[in-house]
């Protein structure tokens, strides 16, 4: 975890060392690079999907099927 922590000092000094006028591009920079990771990202197979949903079944980790659409609102 220090490791994370030390890496997170470190972009943060960089971002104080760039020029102000150069902000906006490297916040452009950053939610790019971010993005593009997140794409790269395998969705999980259907196997693990059923595999996640079984495990929450027998948690308990259930709604009633007539709260799932409470939060819905028609246009």
């Amino acid at each position: 975890m220090a490791k994370v922590h030390d890496v997170t000092e470190a972009l943060h000094a960089e971002i104080e060392q760039t020029p102000l006028r150069y902000h906006g591009l490297l916040l452009r920079l950053v939610h790019s690079f971010r993005e593009g990771i997140e794409e790269e990202a395998p969705w999980p197979s259907a196997e693990d999907s059923l595999r996640d949903a079984l495990r929450d079944a027998k948690a308990g980790r259930t709604q009633p099927i007539d709260s799932l659409w409470s939060n819905i609102e028609a246009d």
